[in-house]
């Protein structure tokens, strides 16, 4: 998510399945689509019918790779160098869209004199990089000028500080030599997918790339679907019919789950949740409100998030009810979370939809961090791997972990299944659908949605008596 918001602002897909079919180029990179979005797959198959090149990079071939017009096998983890060698090809042989580039990235705007990259420093960091406190200070990444909304800027491409300048600079590096040692790709196939990319761009034509859990649950994925960004910026495929990234998720509202968000550090929309220092609605809005840009519209975004919130009670007078938002103090990502469960810094934990003994990385590492709790809440349907992680784990096999000495109590509750339950969700495409109940649950079986309001009212009323 982050590399698409970081590119087009918000971290979703900028095309829909169907638009494929108007793709004249389609590359699948970290994922089967015939195997895993077999129905959303049919458009590719539309797009094959009207003669675009479908383009397979894996290390497997598969069924997708069956159907494809070239099949790419990648060393796996390699995906970023395999990108990098596209950039470096398009700009050094001026294959890039250039009347896109010029008017509609920024890579005309020139950047200030006190920016530097890692080819500049020659030590590997940018700019702003305080070793004390192992993170960025941002000062010097602005433009030359220091307004954002009318950056000076050099449509000739050629001022040194302009960002297609440092762009080409930085991917200068990755040679058809260098992609064929780290990516195990034979010049002959990379220049063969290099000018189906590239023939595919222009004002009449255009290229789609898709991808799904093999580049988001890379550890490098963020940085390999920035590299994506980039180039389907360079190549005028971003806005565009038939152009884009789709990113297919793994299953049914895992886009809906950063739009509601359950994400711990974003609100609804992907406007970003209040930290340490936001103490008033004023000063976040001034935080966080862009010149430019879709963010240039953030405290509509946010006041109508506010209102939807609290009512008729969000008013000028109350500030909307922001001081009502929590303000986060750190880091409370996933892996910080179960570090945190290590060092016995967490009691309990709720689990529901999640399945982190076995569906999360190091999962040895996470059935380990669920020994430490004092309590533990599993909603599911059947027995999940993380409510029996006490007794029947390879920890426990190999004698790692003993079932009488983890103090971890496990509630277990029915959970309503998806057709028991009424709700939206959003698909791949950024669809909003909403979706009745068919079926009433079994016996006991509740929502996770009821279950957490059940919760909340029964913790206000035990409040209210103490």
């Amino acid at each position: 998510m982050p590399g698409l918001g970081t590119s087009f602002g918000r971290g979703g897909a900028t095309t829909a399945q169907q638009d494929l079919a108007n793709a004249d180029c389609i590359l699948i990179e970290g994922s089967s689509m015939a195997e895993a979005h077999p129905v959303g797959f049919r458009w590719v198959m539309k797009a094959k019918e009207h003669g675009a090149t479908i383009i397979h990079v894996d290390p497997r071939f598969s069924r997708t790779s069956a159907l494809a017009d070239i099949w790419v096998p990648i060393r796996a983890g390699t995906d970023i160098v395999f990108l990098g060698g596209i950039i470096r090809h398009l700009i050094e042989h001026n294959l890039y869209f250039h009347e896109y580039v010029v008017h509609y990235t920024n890579a005309s705007c020139i950047l200030s004199d006190e920016y530097r990259d890692p080819e500049d420093n020659g030590d590997g960091y940018f700019s702003g990089w305080n070793a004390e406190k192992r993170a960025y200070e941002g000062d010097s990444w602005l433009y030359k000028g220091g307004d954002l909304s009318r950056p000076q800027r050099d449509l000739t491409l050629q001022d040194p500080q302009c960002v297609f300048q440092k762009l080409k600079r930085h991917f200068s590096r990755y040679t058809p030599e260098m992609v064929e040692k780290v990516c195990g790709i034979p010049p002959d196939l990379f220049h063969k997918v290099a000018h189906a990319l590239a023939a595919a761009s222009g004002p009449e034509r255009t290229a789609a790339i898709c991808y799904a859990v093999g580049w988001t649950q890379h550890s490098k994925g963020v940085q390999v679907i920035r590299a994506a960004s980039v180039l389907q910026l360079l190549l005028g495929n971003i806005g565009r019919p038939g152009g884009g990234i789709l990113a297919l998720r793994g299953h049914a509202s895992i886009q809906g789950s950063t739009d509601i968000p359950t994400l711990y550090d974003i609100l609804p929309g992907y406007l970003t949740m209040p930290r340490k220092g936001d103490e008033t609605l004023q000063q976040y809005l001034g935080n966080y409100t862009k010149k430019t840009g879709l963010w240039s519209n953030y405290p509509k975004y946010l006041v109508s998030t506010l209102k939807a919130y609290y009512g008729k009670n969000a008013t000028t007078e109350t500030d909307f009810g922001y001081n009502f938002l929590p303000k986060l103090t750190g880091n409370h990502s996933f892996f910080e979370y179960l570090y945190d469960m290590l060092d016995g810094k967490m009691e309990g934990m709720f689990l529901m939809g999640q399945n982190p003994a076995v569906g999360a990385p190091n999962s040895r590492l996470q059935r380990t961090a669920l020994a430490k709790l004092k309590w533990l809440v599993v909603r599911e349907m059947v027995e999940i791997e993380s409510a029996n992680f006490w007794r029947e784990s390879p920890e426990v096999e190999r004698g790692e972990l003993k079932p009488q000495e983890i103090e971890t109590e496990v509630f277990f509750f029915p959970a309503a299944g998806h057709a028991e339950k009424e709700g939206a969700f959003t698909n791949t495409q950024r669809l909003l659908q909403w979706r009745e109940k068919a079926v009433d649950p079994p016996d006991d079986a509740r929502s996770d949605g009821w279950f957490m309001h059940q919760l909340a009212l029964r913790l206000i009323a035990k409040a209210k008596q103490s």
